[in-house]
């Protein structure tokens, strides 16, 4: 093998890490979570730590007769993204014995 054919095959086996890099690195600065199944992948939204209103938990418990928690606007308004890739199997109506 030459030089210049053995730097472009060592280039080439580098280029995934790079883009698998640069992946986590915008989903980190876009508060996005990469959830990847054969079914799909999925990009949920994630609360920013920097939030001055829930300070990176998400939310806030809302006191009354039935506790729950209120969710902030820095993830939960914002949409989740979802590319479907395989069908979802459809469940059989009857047991299976």
């Amino acid at each position: 093998m030459t030089g210049r054919r053995l730097r472009t095959v060592l280039l080439l086996a580098a280029l995934p890490a790079a883009a698998a890099g640069a992946v986590a690195v915008a989903l980190k600065a876009g508060h996005r979570r990469l959830y990847v199944d054969r079914h799909r992948i999925e990009l949920q939204p994630q609360p920013r730590r920097s939030c001055p209103d829930c300070r990176g938990d998400g939310g806030w418990w809302v006191d009354g007769a039935n506790p729950e928690m209120e969710a902030c606007g820095c993830w939960a308004n914002r949409p989740t993204w979802c590319l479907s890739l395989l069908p979802v199997p459809a469940w059989a109506d009857e047991p299976p014995f």
